[in-house]
């Protein structure tokens, strides 16, 4: 078990204010694998005001400077990369092959995409008589969220100290031994004392104060919508920045003539990623009602695959879910489904089968859902896939827009311009064009209740600059 009694603020492993510890539980055995600070309103206004403090002196910091550390901490990372996706396997569920390769190697390439940005990144132009010159926006708040731990905080993290901001984090409470690895090894690469301070904690405790506090000028925080909500609430009272990655209900529109078994395959990959605790899952498959039976008929055999078991084992598809509270949400949601007119295609509301012990739930495909439905309409994180049927393109539209999300989605066709043209049409952040892979270097956010702003690439840097224009006199005629 892995014992953490100190916070990271001004550079130092500090005692929190507080005497609370709070457990982290393993998804795959539920036993206790670490304990960590309880932050208080003390820690949290420390941390803010240690931010502030360092500020001026990283925003003077050159940026190839800036630059190199960066380089330094995804050095850090790499060196502890095994050790990384073993503690996130254990803590988000998500099997060892994937976590190596998503939870740890996505965060250590945007270090290095955040470093190599800096290279190119204009920080000054001359617009006429004046200059307009691009400034970091000071001290910011990150709130991350559990189910890509270390990606999310990285997202933010690398993102602000590139362009020239200090940070307080934040991260769940739920899955935060990977974020104390993460200060480590910023403690290592020789950042200066408070650029980067790390307050674990509740949200309604840590988080109102890191989002209300008047010495914090931007909030960026990713989580649920509700939450969401509160932290805008919280920041409108200061007038800072909010950058918000909020849910999602994602639809992947298979068209007539796309490649069936292909897309029921990609749509149910990019449900089940993660065990479905994604934002941006593709969690509503919608199909020509015309074949249904022949698509339903493919999901089985696809879904069949995907058996839930221990995620340190190599050959695991499906791990568990993050908690015992998450767990039985999912089983609601599959219950209502059912209750609500779904036909059960696959899976469950029961528990799998000689799992015991861990926050399993069956890959569960729901089919001929009503658009309206609960499931078709709110978010369920977990593997649970609603299959709506639609009557031609403009109605398959008209659906995927029914929806208080737009955060991901994807098209399938045999027509790739097809696709593009009904791509268009989806108010989404980003579509999947027959399963397209994910970028790294493109914008990842969302529209309506998805929230605003956009991480990742140059896009999520700039999340983090303010416009400065300085009026220049011109110079007096000869």
């Amino acid at each position: 078990m892995q014992q953490r009694d100190n916070l990271f603020i001004h550079g130092k492993w500090v005692a929190p204010h507080g005497t609370g510890r709070i457990d982290v539980i393993h998804a795959a055995n539920e036993t206790v694998m670490g304990r960590i600070p309880e932050g208080t309103q003390r820690d949290a206004e420390d941390a803010i005001l240690a931010a502030r403090a360092a500020f001026d002196g990283w925003a003077a910091t050159p940026a190839a400077q800036r630059a190199a550390l960066l380089v330094r901490v995804a050095e850090g990372l790499k060196e502890r990369s095994e050790e990384l996706a073993q503690l996130i396997a254990g803590e988000v569920g998500m099997p060892i092959k994937l976590a190596r390769a998503i939870q740890v190697g996505g965060p250590i390439h945007n270090w290095l995409q955040a470093a190599k940005l800096l290279e190119s990144l204009h920080f000054e132009d001359e617009v006429g008589n004046s200059l307009v010159i691009r400034e970091p926006v000071g001290v910011v708040a990150a709130i991350t969220p559990w189910n890509y731990p270390l990606h999310q905080i990285t997202l933010k993290v690398c993102a602000a100290l590139a362009a020239g901001c200090t940070v307080v984090l934040k991260p769940s409470e739920v899955a935060p031994l990977n974020a104390f690895v993460l200060a480590e090894v910023i403690e290592d690469a020789g950042l200066p004392a408070g650029v980067f301070n790390l307050v674990t904690g509740y949200g309604p405790v840590v988080g109102e104060v890191l989002a209300s506090h008047p010495e914090v000028d931007m909030v960026s925080f990713t989580g649920s919508t509700g939450a969401g909500k509160r932290v805008s609430e919280l920041a409108a009272r200061t007038v800072k920045r909010v950058a918000l990655e909020l849910g999602g209900k994602s639809a992947s529109i298979i068209l007539d003539d796309a490649d069936l078994p292909s897309a029921v395959k990609g749509t149910i990959s990019a449900c089940f990623l993660n065990s479905g605790q994604t934002c941006s899952a593709h969690t509503r498959m919608l199909v020509p009602r015309d074949r249904y039976d022949e698509i339903r008929a493919i999901v089985k055999q696809v879904v069949a695959g995907y058996t839930p078991g221990d995620p340190m084992e190599p050959s695991t598809r499906l791990g568990p879910l993050i908690s015992a509270t998450q767990r039985e949400r999912v089983r609601a949601y599959i219950r209502r489904g059912v209750e609500e007119g779904a036909e059960l295609i696959s899976g469950g509301a029961d528990a799998p089968a000689g799992l015991d012990k861990g926050f399993y739930v069956r890959p569960t495909v729901l089919g001929n859902v009503d658009p309206k439905a609960t499931v078709a309409q709110e978010e369920i994180f977990g593997p649970v896939l609603s299959i709506l049927c639609y009557d031609n393109e403009d109605d398959a539209v008209r659906i995927a827009n029914d929806s208080l999300y737009g955060l991901g989605g994807g098209v399938w066709s045999g027509d790739d311009a097809r696709a593009l043209r009904l791509a268009r049409r989806i108010r989404t952040g980003q579509v999947d064009i027959n399963g397209g892979p994910f970028n790294m270097a493109a914008p990842f956010g969302g529209y309506k209740q998805s929230g605003n702003g956009r991480e990742g690439g140059r896009y999520g840097l700039e999340e983090f600059l303010e416009y400065k224009a300085l009026q220049l006199r011109k110079p007096a005629a000869p």
